[in-house]
């Protein structure tokens, strides 16, 4: 089985970080494993507190992860202080770690941010150029590149910008357009275009923490990283299709819909 590590905040409704993550990672046959970077107080109608973990804390989950068992692959998501980042851009250089991606998290839906003003430049120096693709959506790639995004070509130039800071492949995901739900994958030559029709739910709760984490999942199985997006955005459109009316906000999606569907768990 292949073995999966995320790295990532924690989210108390389940629906999105370390949760989302470990849920996806089952969902695609894989053996999840957590380094938790923070503790949030957050549910469907927003994030409400955060509690940083230690930066030696982190160091240490990552020892504990490396020295003892292989992995194949590997998820960051929510890493909001500059030691924070800096711990794990060492860790992770110091074992040699491969087949990262990065999701950039910036600021939750409710508008809570979610990474530190003055960490910015240090995510960009210390993780970027470390990762295999970056995931971010169209305001994280406003902030990543500088550039304001209005349409798909907007994209494609921005995605160039990122990846001229040194990721192997950059993913723009175009779910704050109009139209289609365009995702613009470049890399370093040419650009792949994946669409999906715009599901009509408020209920995305989690969604760029599951796609960064099937695409983590995808590569851990071998998958070159187009086929591993492709793979991945099929996944979180049946995920968001299926997505669940929980709480008085935005709901979480469906990380288990295809399984309870072959199970005969499903009641509609």
């Amino acid at each position: 089985m292949k073995k999966v590590l995320t790295i990532a905040g924690s989210d108390t409704c389940g629906g999105a970080g370390i949760q989302a993550d470990l849920k996806t990672f089952s969902a695609h046959g894989i053996y999840g494993m957590s380094v938790i970077t923070a503790v949030t107080a957050q549910n469907t109608q927003g994030v409400f507190a955060v509690q940083d973990i230690q930066p030696d804390i982190i160091g240490k989950q990552i020892d504990a992860i490396y020295q003892d068992i292989e992995v194949d692959a590997l998820k960051i998501g929510m890493v909001s202080v500059i030691d924070t980042i800096r711990i794990i851009g060492s860790k992770l250089r110091a074992y040699g770690a491969k087949k990262i991606v990065l999701d950039p998290v910036m600021i939750s839906k409710s508008g809570f941010a979610l990474l530190q003003p003055e960490a910015r430049e240090a995510l960009l120096e210390n993780l970027l150029p470390l990762s295999t693709i970056t995931t971010p959506n169209i305001p994280e790639a406003e902030v990543i590149s500088g550039k304001k995004i209005n349409t798909l070509q907007d994209m494609r130039e921005a995605a160039k910008m990122i990846a001229d800071l040194g990721p192997m492949y950059v993913l723009v995901k175009g779910g704050h357009l109009e139209g289609e739900a365009m995702d613009i994958l470049y890399d370093g030559r040419m650009f792949h275009e994946f669409k999906a029709p715009r599901l009509n739910t408020k209920n995305t709760h989690g969604t760029g923490c599951t796609l960064s984490s099937a695409i983590a999942s995808n590569l851990a199985k071998g998958m070159d990283v187009a086929s591993a997006v492709e793979l991945s955005k099929k996944y979180i459109t049946t995920a968001i299709h299926h997505s669940f009316a929980i709480g008085k906000g935005v709901g979480p999606v469906h990380h288990f819909y295809e399984i309870y569907q072959k199970a005969g768990m499903l009641h509609e």
